[in-house]
């Protein structure tokens, strides 16, 4: 019955320049994450797994690579409701611009939401991770009487400047909000939270921008086309309104990874020995697409802390604390730590190795006899032999044909060419 109750809204994002260059040729939701993910597997396998099957995927950049990873990996049975649709900004008769904020986003959309049936409109993001009981949400939301009900998140002082603040009553209604707040600005919105989150000073609620509207409600608060963006526009001016707004508080793992330092620490937490973002649960696996892929290859390889996809050849010496994607190559005596390395699309023929043999050119994946650490190596990059890469907080953001250092990662570009004996860092 749930699943005929809640329509779910995923929202792709805009350019994502903040994960540039890791989104410079696909969308937010299309970045690899933990070696054989896409990022909108989370939200997607967080709605399976509470039973909402029905879903709409909103974004406007860069969005090939998304619409292939969606069609090839979410296919349910034709006698079912279930669906997960991408909707690309368009231009109709009615509007011709493109989406200009989540608010926005989800307003265009609506003549293809009302062709359903749905009671609450679930509004997700794309570019986050977390394993939550959506049910439990819903469930409160209808306890509650509420129009509007947001996900929140207990935080620190030293966090709340990066998000929406709310302050709730005694029954986990929101009263006031405000938009990233100065640090000076944050004495008296402390709220009520557990006493773990007390003990290590989480005492500020955070929207997760993660919210249920009730169908009607929804429809009222987006019939003012000035409004363009749900967290600095349209729950301010509900509260302010006079709108039932319900807080519903979210004590478990929850990262927002929208810059390339949240998203590089993210992937390599994951190979901490009991992770927050947890991989392997039996329950709320993480679904994705389902590759034909030989086992990895493993030559006098030491591995530690290491997440090793399927499909990889690896003869280096040491993997520490890395996150290796699909068809990974690493070659002999190459050492690799803190280094998230995606993979690449295809393998290469002999006949290609040989040619590029023969040219001196690298080959996809990594030479021999390289160095490399604190660094993500984008898909498809090819990097050569006796190769030193060192990442860290010595290094200056820069930006070069084929990479770029943010926050001291160093960011080796997709299909990269890094030419043999070369010293990053």
């Amino acid at each position: 019955m749930l699943n005929k109750k809640v329509l779910s809204i995923i929202l792709g994002g805009g350019r994502g320049t903040r994960l540039e260059p890791l989104t410079s040729h696909r969308s937010k939701p299309a970045v690899p994450v933990g070696g054989k993910y896409r990022l909108v597997d989370i939200p997607i396998s967080n709605c399976i797994h509470n039973d909402l099957k029905r879903m709409y995927v909103l974004t406007q950049f860069n969005s090939a690579s998304l619409n292939s990873h969606i069609k090839n990996t979410y296919q349910f049975s034709n006698f079912s409701e279930a669906f997960v649709d991408i909707l690309a900004a368009e231009q109709t008769p009615d509007n011709q611009t493109w989406f200009q904020g989540t608010a926005d986003a989800v307003r265009q959309c609506q003549h293809h939401f009302h062709r359903h049936e749905y009671e609450y409109a679930l509004i997700l993001s794309g570019d986050q991770l977390y394993q939550m009981d959506l049910t439990e949400m819903i469930t409160a939301h209808e306890k509650s009487g509420a129009d509007i009900t947001i996900a929140t998140q207990p935080v620190s002082a030293k966090e709340a400047p990066s998000f929406g603040i709310l302050k709730t009553d005694d029954h986990s209604f929101i009263r006031t909000f405000t938009e990233k707040p100065a640090a000076e600005a944050l004495p008296g919105w402390e709220s009520d939270v557990s006493d773990d989150m007390k003990a290590v000073g989480r005492t500020y609620l955070a929207s997760m921008g993660i919210y249920i509207f009730n169908r009607k409600v929804m429809d009222e608060v987006l019939s003012d086309t000035t409004t363009i963006d749900f967290g600095k526009e349209i729950i301010p001016d509900a509260i302010t309104s006079g709108k039932k707004v319900y807080g519903y508080q979210y004590e478990g793992y929850w990262e927002d990874i929208g810059t390339i330092k949240s998203f590089f620490e993210a992937n390599l937490a994951l190979t901490d020995d009991i992770p927050k973002f947890n991989l392997f649960d039996n329950k709320n696996n993480i679904l994705t697409r389902s590759r034909i892929l030989p086992p990895s290859k493993v030559n006098v390889t030491t591995l530690s802390k290491a997440l090793i996809s399927a499909g990889c050849i690896l003869s280096g010496d040491i993997i520490e604390r890395c996150v290796i994607g699909i068809r990974s190559r690493i070659g002999r005596k190459t050492t690799l730590k803190n280094t998230y390395m995606m993979g690449s699309d295809d393998y290469q023929t002999l006949e290609e190795v040989a040619e590029c043999e023969k040219n001196g050119t690298p080959y996809v994946g990594v030479g021999e006899h390289c160095n490399i650490s604190n660094a993500i190596l984008e898909k498809n990059c090819c990097i050569g032999n006796n190769v030193t890469i060192k990442g860290g907080d010595h290094l200056a953001d820069i930006v070069t044909d084929t990479y770029v250092v943010r926050d001291g990662i160093v960011v080796i570009k997709n299909k990269a060419v890094i030419l043999p004996n070369t010293s990053i860092g």
